[in-house]
């Protein structure tokens, strides 16, 4: 007999695959940008949901994963699609070097910090740091991703990749969160002392789970460079970092579901209203006030986890 969490995937899928086929281009753009925030949120539901650390620079690993495609491929003309590892690899040494000096920080301190690596990495990339970003006007001339002979262009062909990038995400976040690094990290979010007290190196951790987060960010960054073939540093403000955190937060803190939510709403809500522009703007922040009075947890909050006791511990305790 087919579950019905299978029936559900079957049919989630069929409706995400057939969908931009009944929206005109302008839509189905909307969705690839629900699909890249919705990612990066999963990327911060990592070090916020699952950590329980307070950060407000994510944008800052999204851009240095943009900004490396765009160097090396501009420059050396390295294929965009190539580079999505060495994005990934960038963000992550860069989050490994930022963040084990304030590992240590915790709530408002952390928060404040990463606040201020967000404005330093933005002022870097005006500055024209090693002659390589091109300050205020970015880079231009991004190539556009080429699978298997076919250049992407089109929004429809973009949805699509956006979209398999996204299930692998999905899958692989959902395979951390019941894995033993997933639940060391669930422990030190519930009770740091605790968690150090039964032998849990809090601190590699802590530093394990930005790096994730940030590697995954630099992959998103790629995706997004090559969607828009032009980046500046107007994209990766602090403003990028708050969107995200309050997909995180409004969709379900450590909620893989709740995060997904949280991105449709953040972001393609204020679509069906943007002829109310002057207006979305208090209805929004309105709507995430009314939310932290009443649920706090978000839409969607992660359910609590079961798990199975040992075999042998299960027939030790049936036998008593």
């Amino acid at each position: 007999m087919i579950q019905p969490k299978t029936i559900a995937l079957i049919i989630t899928t069929g409706i995400l695959v057939s969908l931009p086929h009944f929206l005109n281009p302008y839509w189905v753009d909307v969705l690839n940008n629900i699909g890249i925030y919705a990612i990066l949120g999963l990327s911060l539901n990592i070090i916020v949901g699952h950590t329980g650390l307070f950060n407000l620079g994510h944008a800052s690993f999204y851009a240095v994963g943009a900004y490396t495609a765009a160097i090396l491929n501009t420059k050396y003309q390295i294929p965009i699609l190539w580079l999505i590892p060495v994005c990934g690899l960038s963000a992550g040494l860069f989050a490994m070097i930022i963040a084990r000096p304030i590992i240590h920080l915790r709530g408002d301190y952390l928060c404040i910090v990463t606040i201020g690596v967000n404005e330093i990495v933005r002022i870097a990339l005006i500055n024209n740091v090693f002659g390589l970003t091109g300050g205020s006007n970015g880079i231009f001339g991004i190539d556009r991703p080429n699978v298997f002979g076919m250049t992407i262009r089109t929004p429809m062909e973009f949805y699509y990749l956006i979209l398999v990038f996204g299930a692998v995400t999905i899958f692989l976040f959902r395979q951390l969160e019941y894995s033993r690094f997933g639940r060391a990290l669930n422990y030190l979010r519930e009770d740091e002392t605790a968690a150090e007290g039964s032998g849990i190196n809090t601190a590699h951790y802590k530093l394990a789970a930005f790096v994730v987060g940030a590697v995954w960010a630099g992959m998103v960054g790629n995706i997004y460079a090559a969607k828009m073939t032009i980046i500046s540093p107007e994209s990766f403000a602090f403003w990028e970092s708050v969107i995200i955190f309050a997909i995180v937060i409004l969709g379900g803190s450590g909620s893989i579901p709740g995060v997904i939510l949280g991105a449709v709403l953040i972001v393609g809500l204020p679509e069906l209203f943007r002829d109310l522009a002057s207006a979305r703007m208090f209805f929004f922040g309105a709507a995430m006030v009314a939310m932290m009075i009443f649920r706090t947890q978000g839409i969607l909050p992660p359910r609590p986890r079961q798990y199975a006791l040992p075999q042998n511990h299960a027939s030790e305790e049936g036998g008593k």
